[in-house]
């Protein structure tokens, strides 16, 4: 099967690989899509993501397809179903597992990861891990699911209540689904800073009350004069040192700063620890998705959820690479791999 297999830092190749070998309790799904996530990106680049990986490996951990074939003790699905993948799969009896922080598990198997994902033609997993799409689903909705699965857990923490005002910074893929879920859980004001003004134009059609262009407006300025004079939570979607410190910067007193994009590993922040007093703020972070598979493709089933707006192009294996590489290209909007095309 045509496959993107990671061999290093920089070194990704798209080549014949071995079929999956299909376990009694897994099936084997036929990719159609697979989502370009910023994890992969700092694989690439050789950080650390979520997890570790040892090449080679096949990357890919957002992905929906059809299932091709079944292990013998499968019983919950058939060939021919249309699914999509929660790719942490826990052991269930480690230390973290035993006290509800499974997404700490000890022995936790990560498909694109850990062990072979979705930038391929067919992938086998583990039957715990397969979620049914509702029949208006698409693929490339489904491929989705993941990335909002990791939002709803980050947006679990946000402590968001019905009349709170909401600051997005960053207008990429995780921003825009940020921006929609705050909108969702009651807030009576969400602005997003964003450079890019088609990404601001995007966000004002998902629902942002306030755009705003951080390199060329007062940010403070311009929540002000909105009336957002006391903002109650900032997300921060960009995993940049310099937004992070403007999230804490703009937060509003006993607000909550979520830090949700992902930085490089060696990165550091400059925080005043009086500010964080002052103010009474405090700083989360939130890592994959625990149990929040289901509810997010309950949302985008729903059509409540709109995940197709900030796809930029449905692209093949072939240009993976390039996408990995390219922040220009990146900075578009959200990739789909299809490893049909």
């Amino acid at each position: 099967m045509k496959s993107a297999v990671f061999y290093g830092k920089h070194d990704l190749r798209v080549e014949e690989h071995e079929m999956p070998k299909v376990g009694p309790k897994d099936v084997l799904i036929q990719v159609k899509a697979c989502g370009v996530c910023g994890t992969d990106v700092h694989i690439y680049e050789g950080d650390k993501g979520a997890a570790e990986v040892t090449p080679p490996t096949i990357l890919g951990h957002e992905f929906s397809g059809v299932i091709a074939e079944v292990g013998s003790e499968v019983t919950n699905y058939k060939a021919g179903d249309r699914v999509c993948i929660d790719p942490n799969c826990y052991c269930g009896a480690c230390e973290p597992c035993r006290n509800g922080v499974v997404h700490y598990c000890e022995h936790m198997i990560g498909y694109g990861t850990t062990v072979n994902g979705g930038f391929a033609e067919y992938c086998a997993v583990n039957e715990r891990q397969v979620y049914k799409l509702g029949d208006n689903t698409s693929f490339e909705q489904g491929a989705m699911t993941e990335p909002v699965a990791c939002c709803l857990h980050g947006m679990d923490m946000c402590e968001i209540r019905p009349g709170h005002q909401v600051v997005v910074i960053g207008g990429g893929m995780i921003g825009l689904l940020m921006l929609q879920l705050s909108r969702l859980a009651g807030a009576a004001k969400v602005a997003l800073l964003e450079p890019v003004e088609s990404k601001r134009e995007v966000g004002k059609k998902l629902g942002a009350d306030i755009c705003i262009d951080p390199i060329h407006e007062d940010v403070k300025a311009r929540l002000k004069e909105e009336g957002m004079t006391w903002v109650n939570t900032v997300i921060e979607c960009v995993g940049r040192p310099s937004t992070i410190e403007q999230a804490i910067d703009i937060a509003g007193n006993k607000a909550v700063v979520m830090m949700f994009g992902l930085t490089k590993p060696d990165e550091t922040i400059f925080v005043k620890p009086f500010e964080i007093f002052r103010k009474e703020l405090v700083l989360k972070a939130s890592y994959i998705n625990p149990y929040t598979q289901k509810r997010a493709l309950d949302l985008i089933d729903s059509g409540r959820l709109d995940v197709s707006s900030m796809v930029y192009e449905v692209a093949d294996l072939d240009e993976l690479a390039d996408i990995l590489s390219n922040p220009e290209l990146r900075a578009k909007g959200k990739y789909i791999i299809s490893p049909e095309k």
